[in-house]
C-alpha cells in the first residue's frame, strides 16, 4: 500500500523563510510515502530547497501563474536540480505531457498535469516551451425563463476543447500501461462552489481512461469531492501555503483498501499554514460533506477528519 498526501496551491517565492510556512505541517507531510502540490508560480534555490526539506517529492507547474517562460524553465532547472520530480510543463510539447514518474515499495506512481487557466505562459507546442493544456470554450444560453422574468442571467455552458481532451486520454491510458497507479492533476475552476461544466467532463474522462486519483486546484477555494467510478475526482484542494486562506490535505492510500481521508488546513496570523481541529475544522469539513452530497458522494466528519468511501 501507498499513501500519498497532495495539497493545493503553494506560493512560498517571497516569503524571507519559505521553510517556515510549512512547519506545523511537518507531522502530516513526513509520514506519507509520496507528497504532491501544486507550485502556484516559478522558484528560486531557497524556495525549492524549502519544498525538499518538508518532503515535497511532486509539483505540478501547468498553471495560470508560471510567469513567462525564462522564469519558467529556469524553474524546471531549479526543481531537477532540488530532485523535485514535475509534470504539466517543458521544453516542447511531448515534455510538457510527459508524467512524473516516482517509484515506492515496488509500485510506479504516474503524475500528469494540465491546466485550464491561462495567462503569461502559453501552450507547448511541438518544438516550443509551455504548459498541458486542457482548455474549455464558453457559451451562454438565454435562461428559458427569461420572457417571463427580464434581466434572468443567462446559462453559462463550459465545453472542453476536443483536441486537447483527446490528449489527455491519451496521455493517461499511456501512463497507466507503464505505472502501477496515475494521478492528473487539473489547474482549473471559478472561485467558490459552483463546478464549471468542463470541470465534470475533464475529471470523468481522466477516470474512464485509468486515472486513480484527479486532484483539482485553481479556483483558491474548497470545492466538492464526487466518487467516480469507485475513484476521487478532487475537485478543488484550495490553498496550502498561499495569500488566500483556507485548503485541504487529502491523504489517499491505494492498494488492495483504498482510503481518502481530508484535513482542513488554514493560513495564521503568522502566515503559516496549520491544520485546523475542534469546530473549526468541523465547520470547514462539514461544509465539503454539503457541497459533496450534491455530486452524489458521502463524507463523513469525525474528530476534526473527514473519510470518503472509495474503491467501491
Amino acid at each position: 500500500m501507498i499513501t500519498l498526501v497532495l495539497g493545493g496551491d503553494v506560493d512560498i517565492q517571497a516569503r524571507a523563510t519559505p521553510s517556515a510556512a510549512f512547519d506545523r505541517l511537518e507531522p502530516l507531510l513526513k509520514g506519507a510515502d509520496l507528497r504532491f502540490v501544486n507550485l502556484e508560480g516559478p522558484v528560486d534555490a531557497a524556495a525549492a530547497e524549502a519544498l525538499k526539506s518538508i518532503g515535497v517529492d511532486v509539483v505540478s507547474v501547468a498553471n495560470d501563474a508560471t510567469h513567462p517562460q525564462a522564469a519558467a524553465m529556469a524553474s524546471l532547472t531549479v526543481l531537477d536540480h532540488a530532485g523535485i520530480a514535475h509534470c504539466g510543463a517543458g521544453p516542447n510539447l511531448d515534455a510538457a505531457h510527459a508524467p512524473a514518474v516516482v517509484e515506492r515499495s515496488g509500485e510506479k506512481v504516474a503524475f500528469l498535469a494540465y491546466t485550464s487557466l491561462r495567462r503569461l505562459f502559453g501552450p507547448a507546442a511541438q518544438e516550443f516551451p509551455g504548459i498541458a493544456q486542457a482548455f474549455a470554450t464558453t457559451a451562454y444560453q438565454p435562461d428559458p425563463h427569461v420572457t417571463e422574468i427580464p434581466g434572468r442571467p443567462p446559462l453559462v455552458r463550459t465545453t472542453p476543447v476536443p483536441e486537447h481532451l483527446d490528449r489527455l486520454v491519451s496521455d493517461i491510458k499511456r501512463a497507466k500501461s507503464g505505472n502501477t497507479h496515475v494521478v492528473v492533476s487539473m489547474h482549473w475552476g471559478l472561485p467558490g462552489a459552483e463546478l464549471a461544466e468542463y470541470q465534470v467532463t475533464y475529471g470523468r474522462a481522466a477516470i474512464d481512461a485509468g486515472a486513480d486519483l484527479v486532484a483539482g486546484h485553481g479556483s483558491h477555494t474548497i470545492q466538492a469531492v464526487e466518487v467516480y467510478r469507485g475513484r476521487p475526482i478532487l475537485y478543488g484542494l484550495g490553498n496550502l501555503v498561499s495569500d488566500r486562506p483556507d485548503g485541504l490535505l487529502a491523504g489517499c492510500m491505494f492498494g488492495d483498501e483504498p482510503r481518502l481521508e481530508l484535513i482542513p488546513v488554514r493560513r495564521n496570523a503568522e502566515n503559516e499554514c496549520e491544520p485546523l481541529a475542534g469546530d473549526e475544522a468541523g465547520k470547514v469539513l462539514r461544509y465539503v460533506a454539503e457541497i459533496s452530497a450534491l455530486r452524489s458522494t458521502t463524507v463523513s466528519v469525525r474528530d476534526g477528519i473527514a473519510s470518503v468511501l472509495v474503491g467501491t
